[in-house]
């Protein structure tokens, strides 16, 4: 008889995966044992091979779950975009905005994601790759229907690729609870987007960054 899952047995594995995920940026994914991830967790290594049998498989399934949650995602702000009525250049903006939320809260995952897909079996790999591929194309039809006239098909995956090249390495220098917010950026991406760096920021949307403050007269 197969043995019962306990209650919380899917939230342990959360939490195994975030101390995980932590573990493989800060010290990267070949250089992390099990019986490191056991320690960060507060576990026993016979207790970690209780939720996966390897690290490998730690590995799939929290690249695995990322990928999912960035599909959905895009999932979510279209058909945010259809209950609102949004125009598809709107609709466009609030997916940029809701990418840079989850990587303002996901910023180790991310970096798991970028670094250690390599270390994956082929069939394993070829799934999360896949699911890349999803995003990435999706981002692509939302960028082509919000600016038709500006993206075809000889650049669509130019200027694609160009707008990940902003948005995808923030976890290298945009800090959480930093001078700039994650909402901020995602404004100037939007800003840079509709009008260039030539031209100021919309009417209605604060600068990023404050100016210097005026120093005091003695």
């Amino acid at each position: 008889m197969a043995r019962t899952k306990a209650p919380d047995h899917e939230s342990q594995r959360e939490q195994i995966l975030d101390v995980a995920a932590d573990a493989f940026a800060r010290a990267s994914y070949p250089s992390t044992s099990m019986s490191e991830l056991a320690a960060a967790c507060g576990t026993s290594k016979a207790r970690l091979y209780h939720y996966y049998a390897s690290k490998d498989a730690i590995l799939f399934d929290l690249l695995e779950r990322y990928t999912k949650r960035l599909m959905l995602i895009v999932t979510e702000v279209e058909a945010l975009g259809q209950r609102r009525g949004l125009s598809e250049r709107d609709t466009f903006h609030e997916l940029i905005r809701a990418f840079l939320d989850e990587y303002e809260t996901s910023q180790t995952r991310h970096i798991a994601l970028l670094n250690d897909v390599k270390f994956l079996n082929d069939e394993q790999r070829e799934i999360v790759l896949n699911r890349q591929r999803d995003v990435v194309a999706a981002f692509a039809r939302q960028l082509t229907r919000a600016f038709p006239d500006r993206v075809a098909k000889h650049n669509q995956t130019a200027l694609t690729m160009m707008l990940f090249g902003m948005i995808n390495w923030t976890f290298t220098w945009l800090k959480p609870g930093g001078r700039m917010r994650y909402r901020d950026f995602a404004n100037e991406v939007i800003a840079v987007l509709e009008h260039g760096l030539a031209a100021p920021l919309p009417e209605g949307i604060e600068a990023a960054i404050p100016a210097p403050a005026t120093p005091e007269k003695s």
